[in-house]
């Protein structure tokens, strides 16, 4: 293959979808370990892994459309020919700023138990919105405030799903006296 196609965005597709069958492969073998119900046609397993067979789909048709544009001749002016950006966080700000909601993400999953839910989701809220841009603050407190709350009242009361709350475990005894 020629070393310029390997900097090309068809060479990062051919990449990108083999690491993404790989997960795809991996998350189907996961999902047999998941708990079965007796009688129900719908089990835990159902939607994951709807979700990987679209995934593996994708990654198939990338992986193969991938092939053929670094085996064929690209044309200069094909979207896939153009050289892809670096992933050094120095030389891109977005870049590092990826790397920092990735981080955050991480973080979100290790203290979801015990900062709870909406500390965790109005935390990571508002620092994903800074970083977008917004610089409105009243709207960035409201949404970052609101969203999470709306979103644990809705799988608490409507799909009586028990979120961890954290410190914020009164919550739950104040929407029950309502």
């Amino acid at each position: 293959m020629n070393k310029d196609k390997m900097k090309t965005m068809a060479f990062s597709n051919l990449v990108g979808s083999i690491i993404f069958l790989a997960i795809g492969i991996w998350a189907w073998f996961q999902t047999d370990n998941f708990p079965e119900v007796a009688n129900t046609y719908v089990q835990a397993s159902t939607f994951p892994r709807v979700m990987i067979v679209g995934m593996l789909i994708f990654s198939v048709v990338l992986l193969i459309q991938s092939i053929f544009k670094l085996m064929g001749t690209m044309k200069p002016t094909d979207p896939v020919a153009v050289e892809v950006g670096t992933l050094n966080p120095l030389k891109d700000k977005g870049v590092a700023a990826a790397y920092l909601v990735m981080l955050l993400c991480v973080l979100f999953a290790a203290l979801f138990k015990s900062c709870g839910y909406i500390l965790c989701a109005v935390v990571l809220s508002m620092i994903i919105m800074f970083l977008i841009g917004k610089r409105n603050w009243v709207q960035m407190v409201l949404v970052s405030v609101l969203v999470p709350l709306l979103m644990w009242l809705v799988f608490y009361k409507v799909l009586t799903v028990n979120i961890p709350l954290g410190p914020l475990n009164f919550l739950r005894t104040l929407v029950d006296m309502i």
